[in-house]
C-alpha cells in the first residue's frame, strides 16, 4: 500500500498528533483536554475561546466500558 504525502508527514512528526485533536474539537465547539507533565495528575483545558484551565476530571464509561461523559472540576485558570 502507498503512502499519501499527507500520511507521510505526519507519520514524521507524531508530536503533532494532540494539535489534530485539538483542531477537531474546536471545530465540534468542545474543549480540548490535555495532559502535560509540568501539571502532574491535573489535565489542561482548552476552549475554543482560548481560555485555559487546569482541571481534574472524572470520565463517565457506559456498561462496556466506552467512555460517554467527562466531568471536570476546576483548580485555576491558567491564562
Amino acid at each position: 500500500m502507498k503512502k499519501t504525502p499527507t500520511v507521510e508527514r505526519l507519520l514524521k512528526n507524531m508530536g503533532n498528533m494532540h494539535e489534530l485533536g485539538r483542531q477537531r474539537a474546536f471545530e465540534l465547539g468542545n474543549p480540548f483536554y490535555a495532559q502535560f507533565e509540568e501539571y502532574g495528575k491535573y489535565w489542561c483545558k482548552e476552549l475554543p475561546t482560548g481560555e485555559k484551565y487546569l482541571v481534574e476530571i472524572e470520565i463517565i464509561s457506559d456498561a462496556n466500558g466506552i467512555p460517554k461523559e467527562i466531568k471536570d472540576t476546576v483548580i485555576k485558570k491558567l491564562n
